[in-house]
């Protein structure tokens, strides 16, 4: 079996890089050139058909993904596959399954067949499910089996923890909010504990081989990502980094597709500093981010505070965005609060690739333009990020009658500065 990368490296356009050059309007060998210089990564395990496969890497379009899965607290498999499909229907170019608890592998399965987009998982969590919550009962023989298993169901990514070290645990014990990532904090305490170096880095060597057998593509874990402005470009933060760049460098000699994870909670003139780091220390690799959260005070609305950060992280150098729903911080999301996280981060790329000059980002926006001095409503929704909401708040307060839709309920007939803008060019061409 080979991989995407290797297949790259030897001047190969396989049938998937075919595909995402159609869908993102560039020509294959710009997606062939990319995969081979590791800049961009194209998650797509043979054992998960899909029919939107997805590119990460600032050469092209700046990709949103959006986190489901059940808890131990709420929601079931049914549920999240309804939050599936709201985050498709919503846009998302990439879904990851991080559920917890009982017959993951069934829930799993259920997901990939529904899922059109790569789809990735965080395999420590199913291994301390097997171990009915008992992390410190955790092996090295646990982990590996459970991501051989998924590998072979047909998972494309995985997050993987494995650049949290013994010695960045006191660093981290240091900050004000300390470990804030799941899989980060239990090996955290596995190692405290056990007194042992991280088994995900001590047997990087048999993971890096299930994953070139299965094209798994790696996404390197922030473990100690900052949770709290506070604790945000602090020594664990960057202690971590400097470990994830040197296995960025290991999975490209083995030929496997890698990415890296970045950051979490960071005052907003801290971030260009944050993506240039990573860029230059991981050697261009493509920059998956969880927002960053750019204020810790506004629950209930970290979509936008984290889209604000979304965009600023995409600008800088990140290319795929884990989006932040209303409920981040308060509890598992509902379907709507999933709807609107993947919208808000729709924006927050498009923005991004519409200010960093990416070819044609612009057009869908200039046509918007062509359509309100017009009067179109029907093609400023159709054009719209979220067409049914955009046509359902105009209906909410629309004033006009059918066919004399030339105003709208803010500004009225004889305030409306696009009918007087009408004017003023009939008057010069008068």
């Amino acid at each position: 079996m080979t991989t995407q990368l290797i297949a790259a490296r030897k001047g190969i356009i396989t049938e998937v890089m075919e595909v995402v050059a159609r869908l993102e309007g560039v020509p294959a060998t710009l997606v062939r050139d990319e995969i081979a210089s590791g800049r961009a990564v194209l998650p797509a395990n043979p054992a998960h058909p899909m029919a939107k496969p997805a590119i990460a890497g600032r050469a092209f379009r700046t990709k949103v993904n959006a986190n489901l899965g059940r808890s131990t607290e709420r929601s079931e498999a049914g549920e999240e596959l309804c939050k599936l499909d709201i985050a498709l229907k919503a846009g998302a170019d990439f879904v990851m399954d991080l559920s917890v608890g009982a017959d993951l592998a069934a829930i799993r399965a259920g997901m990939l067949k529904a899922s059109p987009v790569p789809l990735g998982t965080v395999p420590m969590y199913e291994a301390i499910s097997r171990l009915n919550g008992k992390a410190m009962d955790l092996t090295a023989e646990v982990l590996i089996q459970v991501i051989k298993e998924q590998a072979e169901q047909g998972v494309d990514f995985m997050t993987l923890h494995a650049g949290l070290l013994q010695h960045h645990v006191p660093l981290a014990l240091k900050r004000k909010l300390g470990i804030v990532s799941r899989g980060g904090s239990l090996l955290a305490e596995w190692m405290l504990l056990h007194k042992k170096e991280n088994p995900l880095f001590t047997h990087w060597d048999e993971i890096i081989e299930i994953c070139r057998k299965h094209d798994v593509t790696v996404s390197l874990g922030d473990g100690l990502r900052p949770g709290c402005l506070a604790d945000a470009s602090d020594e664990a933060q960057f202690a971590e980094l400097d470990t994830l760049a040197e296995l960025v460098n290991w999975c490209r000699r083995e030929g496997v597709q890698v990415m890296v994870e970045g950051p979490g909670h960071v005052p907003f003139n801290q971030i260009q500093s944050n993506m240039e780091r990573q860029q230059k220390i991981c050697d261009g690799a493509p920059f998956y981010v969880l927002g960053p959260v750019v204020t810790d005070i506004a629950p209930g609305y970290d979509h936008i505070t984290s889209a604000i950060g979304a965009t600023s992280a995409a600008y800088y150098g990140a290319c795929l965005l884990c989006y932040v729903t209303p409920a981040e911080h308060l509890g598992l999301p509902t379907g709507e609060e999933v709807h609107q996280g993947v919208i808000a981060y729709r924006i927050a790329a498009h923005a991004a690739d519409v200010a960093r000059g990416l070819p044609g980002a612009r057009v869908v926006d200039d046509a918007m333009a062509d359509a309100r001095f017009a009067f179109d409503w029907k093609r400023q929704f159709e054009l719209s990020l979220d067409p049914e909401h955009a046509r359902k708040r105009y209906e909410q307060t629309r004033v006009c009658k059918e066919g004399e839709d030339d105003h709208c309920s803010m500004c009225g007939p004889d305030f409306c500065a696009m009918r007087t803008s009408k004017r003023i060019y009939e008057h010069k061409t008068n």
